[in-house]
Order: structure tokens, then C-alpha cells, then sequence
């Protein structure tokens, strides 16, 4: 950094921690002390980090400014002042300030934490916010601990002490979901590293298991069916991996299994760029972040190809990757933003993106309209098949899920040759009697994908004389389109691949606008390929296919 840069960040710290701000702060009884400081393996972002020393916290669209930092003011709802209110960002500050640089600004933000809500029960005492403050805390003990003021350090061992026993009564009433799950790993985490902890670890580790099972399929998957949470879930669980480690305890078998199966379920859902396929409202996250996390968090996991829950079906050959979504929606309580995404796919060919689906900011926030982050969970936001331009599954006004999908059939198969996967959704049926299969196929040698999607008569209810489909391919930005001269493909070229065709069968081709929401939820313009056509009450199919040219 330039000396000005420096001299800019020296300024911001002094103005935090200016007027004894830390000495303030009442002497409480002797502090309890860590037994263990566990290490942090996961890298964080150094840009972020150096933000953070020049004055200022990003989440989103967000900025929160640290000169003159007001927890009182900036509450613990919404993105931004969750992240700074669960002390993430810690790890970012980490990578980007030595232990003596970044302890003067970690010092002084911690200060004005205790001073709002240190001494009280309040917004801030949220279970899962204390769950993951442990956490943190613990993992940059030598970030926030430091300081020769012992009103300071007693301050906050003490707070940490009742934050962990307010934990003890509290953490089921996070949540379901991550949530709960990172509040139990508060308890236990608390019971590793705080002195006299040891009677809270067997309460914890009990209730990590049942926030566990109830947060999670069988096959690892959270019930949420959202990777952003996912990531969240693979995160606390390394954390309390190293939490074990520095105490030199021995996690259970059950636990440790669980956070196996969360890795794998996460590896499932990621993309030749190394970031994720968006879902559930969610965009791709940064592949930057998921990768440091996969490296340092301790876990080792195969990707999950056929799930059981989960229901993120990957295929994948000599670095074409495709990742289909073969379950029904999330269930409405364990979901903020469930999407009618039933049996759409993203398909990359190595760190090409080529075909996606449009995303969402997730829990970031965005500068999106309202009507548009809604808009983005509908099945035309999907690279799948709509029927009349309707919801496989009803989004009903108050954002909430209704009535679709409730079945979903897979059939899946491998050979020398090719992986063949047949998947079937319930969702049209009841207002179109209609039951819409995809098959795909992917070659072993990744060069091509064949699919098919058949609109099937089942039930009572017919449609009177036709209805349109349309089966939607959303493209990555930058991906550009080259309709054929018959009109029934496309080539599609991009820097980061060689050339794919396009070809296909049984409607009309067309290219329209779309859009895709990144890492940070900026939208960025692209296309789409749309076969459009009309089916009857018998029925009809359609077919496509992605080459790569060479």
C-alpha cells in the first residue's frame, strides 16, 4: 500500500480507538482464560481485508463506514451489519494486516461492540450471531486480545463466558437450519477453549447432532436446498473441526460424518470455475472464497453425484461439467428464497460458464428491485421447460411457495459410453395434465449433451385444444450466439472454451434477452436460446443438443 494509503489507515484506527475509548470500558473480575486458540486454515480475502483497514466494511450493495462505528446504529439485521456483528470479517483482516496492525483496528472495533451491546441482552444476543462470534472470536484471539488493558481483556472474556452460557438456553431457538447449527457449534466451541467449559460440551455436541438432523438429508444436503448455506454450513463445521483439534479432543464420529457429507454436497454443486451453480435465489458466490474454504477448512469429500435429498444431481467427463436440479422445491419453512427450478440444468466446459441460470443476490444486499429478485425465482428464470408461462411450482404473492411439484421421479444410469439421467416432475399436472420428463446424456468424452423433454398426459384435467411451452437455455455473460441457417441451431462462442453448436428438434428456435446475477449480486446482461411451440392434450416432445466444435 502507498504511504498515503497508510497514512489514511493509521488515521481511521486512531479515530476508533481515540478518547480511551478501550479504557472505558469497567474492570470486571479476574477474566476466564482460552484453554486453546484454534487456527483458522481458511485464507481470507486480502482486497476485503485492506478495505477494512482503509475505513470500511462491504457486503453487496452495502458499505458500513468504521470511522466513528455505531453497533447501537447499524443493528444486527440485514447482510452487512450481520457480517460485522458475527466477526467474519476477522478472517479477511487477517489476510491482509499483520497481528500487530490488524489488532489495533480489531481491538478498537471489538471495544465499541462491548460498549453497545456488552452489557446487556439485546438484537446483538441472537443465537446463531453467537454462535458465530465464538467462533471467530476464538479462532483471532490473538487479533482482539492483545491489548496490555486489562479492563478491556476482562471485559470481554467475560462476555464471551456469558454469551456461551446464554447459548446453553438459547441455541434451539435459532432457526432450523444453518442457523441452529451454528449456534450449537457456539456451545461446544465455548466448552473446547473456555476454561471450567468442559461440563457444556456433551450439551452441545447433543445439540449440534439433533440441529444437524434436522437441518440436513441424508446424503448431506441441507434441507434448504440453498448452496450459499451450504457454504455457511462446510464453513462453522471446519471451524469446529480446528476448535477440536486445538483442544485436543477427539470430535464424534457422527458429527465429523456429517461434515464429510456437507463437503461432498457442496463439491456437488460447483462449477468448472471453481464457483457454484446458482439456486434457490442464490447467485455463484466467488470462486476465490470457495475455493480457500475447500483447501483450508480439513475436510476431504468427493463431489455428491446422486443424491438422495439434496436433489442436485451432477454429471460430469473430462472437464464438461452439468448439474441438474431433480427434487422438489425446499419446504416453505426451511427456505427464504425457494425457487420453481424443478429440472433445470448449468452446464460448464472447464472454467467456461455456458449454460446457467439467472440467480439472485441470496441473503446479499442488492440494488435489485424487489419485482425483480421475485422474478428471478420463477421456472422462466431456469434453464428448464415452462408450460404457459407458468410457475412449476405456484409463488404466491407474499413471496411464499404453493402448490407444484411434490414428485419427482429420476431414473440414472452409466456405461462405457455416456451417463444417462431421466428425471420427471409432477408439477403441471394438476393444471394441465401434463407431467414434463427430461432425459439427458452426457458422452465420457465430455464433447456432447443430448436432452429431451416430453410433456406426458396424466389426470383428469386436459387442455382444451393447445397450450405454448418454451424450454429456456440461459447463457453466461460474455457467451456470444450465432443462429444457423436453417434457424434450428446456434453457435455459441466465448474466450474461455472452444466453440459449441447448438441443434435442435421439434419447435422453433429463438434467441431473447436475459440476464445473470454474479458473485457480489450485480446483474449482468446475456442471452438465451428458446425453443417455443405448442402441445396438445396428447402430448409432445422436443429434442436438443450441445457439441463442442472440436
Amino acid at each position: 500500500m502507498s504511504g498515503d494509503s497508510s497514512a489514511a489507515d493509521r488515521a481511521v484506527v486512531s479515530k476508533l480507538a481515540r478518547g480511551s475509548l478501550l479504557s472505558r470500558l469497567k474492570h470486571g473480575s479476574q477474566p476466564l482464560k482460552l484453554v486453546a486458540v484454534p487456527r483458522d486454515h481458511v485464507h481470507g480475502d486480502r482486497q476485503r481485508g485492506e478495505a477494512l483497514l482503509a475505513g470500511r466494511l462491504t457486503v453487496g450493495s452495502d458499505t458500513i463506514p468504521l470511522k466513528d462505528l455505531d453497533f447501537a446504529a447499524i443493528g444486527a439485521r440485514g447482510g452487512a451489519a450481520e457480517h460485522m456483528q458475527g466477526f467474519s470479517w476477522l478472517r479477511d483482516l487477517a489476510a491482509a494486516a499483520s497481528r500487530e496492525k490488524g489488532a489495533r483496528l480489531a481491538e478498537a472495533v471489538v471495544g465499541r461492540w462491548l460498549l453497545a451491546h456488552g452489557s446487556r441482552v439485546d438484537e446483538a444476543w441472537t443465537p446463531q450471531l453467537w454462535g458465530e462470534r465464538i467462533l471467530f472470536w476464538s479462532a483471532y484471539a490473538p487479533y482482539i486480545l492483545s491489548s496490555t488493558d486489562s479492563g478491556y481483556r476482562s471485559a470481554l472474556l467475560n462476555t464471551l463466558a456469558r454469551g456461551a452460557r446464554h447459548l446453553d438456553g438459547s441455541a434451539d431457538k435459532a432457526a432450523a437450519g444453518v442457523d441452529r447449527v451454528t449456534a450449537w457449534c457456539g456451545v461446544v466451541a465455548a466448552g473446547l477453549l473456555v476454561q471450567g467449559g468442559v461440563p457444556r460440551v456433551a450439551r452441545g455436541e447433543a445439540g449440534l447432532a439433533r440441529a444437524l438432523a434436522s437441518a440436513q438429508f441424508d446424503d448431506g444436503g441441507l434441507i434448504s436446498r440453498s448452496p450459499f448455506e451450504q457454504l455457511l454450513l462446510v464453513d462453522r463445521m471446519g471451524l469446529l473441526r480446528a476448535c477440536y483439534q486445538a483442544a485436543k479432543q477427539t470430535i464424534p464420529e457422527g458429527i465429523e460424518a456429517a461434515a464429510q457429507a456437507s463437503l461432498a454436497a457442496l463439491h456437488g454443486v460447483t462449477m468448472g470455475d471453481g464457483a457454484l451453480s446458482s439456486w434457490q435465489g442464490c447467485g455463484p458466490g466467488e470462486s476465490s472464497r470457495l475455493t480457500a474454504l475447500i483447501e483450508g477448512c480439513g475436510l476431504r469429500a468427493r463431489p455428491l453425484r446422486q443424491p438422495r435429498g439434496w436433489g442436485y444431481h451432477r454429471m460430469s467427463a473430462l472437464g464438461t461439467i452439468l448439474v441438474l436440479d431433480a427434487a422438489p422445491p425446499p419446504q416453505q419453512k426451511m427456505a427464504h428464497q425457494g425457487s420453481a427450478s424443478t429440472l433445470a440444468f448449468e452446464l460448464s466446459d472447464g472454467g467456461q460458464r455456458l449454460v446457467v441460470n439467472c440467480g439472485g443476490p441470496g441473503p446479499l444486499p442488492s440494488e435489485l428491485p424487489d419485482e425483480l429478485v421475485e422474478g428471478l425465482r420463477t421456472t422462466a428464470a431456469h434453464s428448464t421447460l415452462v408450460l404457459a408461462d407458468t410457475n412449476s411450482t405456484n409463488i404466491l404473492a407474499d413471496g411464499s411457495l404453493g402448490k407444484g411439484v411434490e414428485d419427482v421421479a429420476i431414473d440414472r444410469a452409466e456405461d462405457n459410453d455416456s451417463s444417462r439421467l431421466e428425471a420427471s416432475h409432477d408439477g403441471y399436472v394438476r393444471s394441465f395434465g401434463m407431467v414434463h420428463k427430461r432425459s439427458l446424456m452426457l458422452g465420457n468424452d465430455g464433447k456432447e449433451i443430448r436432452g429431451a423433454d416430453q410433456l406426458i398426459p396424466k389426470g383428469r384435467k386436459k387442455i382444451r385444444e393447445s397450450a405454448p411451452y418454451a424450454a429456456r437455455f440461459h447463457l453466461a455473460p460474455g457467451i456470444e450466439v450465432t443462429i444457423t441457417a436453417d434457424g434450428m441451431g446456434a453457435i455459441l462462442r466465448s474466450k474461455g472454451a472452444p466453440p459449441w453448436n447448438f441443434r435442435c428438434r421439434g419447435g422453433n428456435l429463438a434467441t431473447e434477452e436475459s440476464l445473470w446475477i454474479d458473485g457480489r449480486g450485480r446483474p449482468h446482461p446475456t442471452a438465451q436460446l428458446v425453443i417455443i411451440g405448442e402441445v396438445s392434450a396428447l402430448g409432445g416432445e422436443i429434442g436438443w443438443q450441445f457439441r463442442r466444435a472440436s
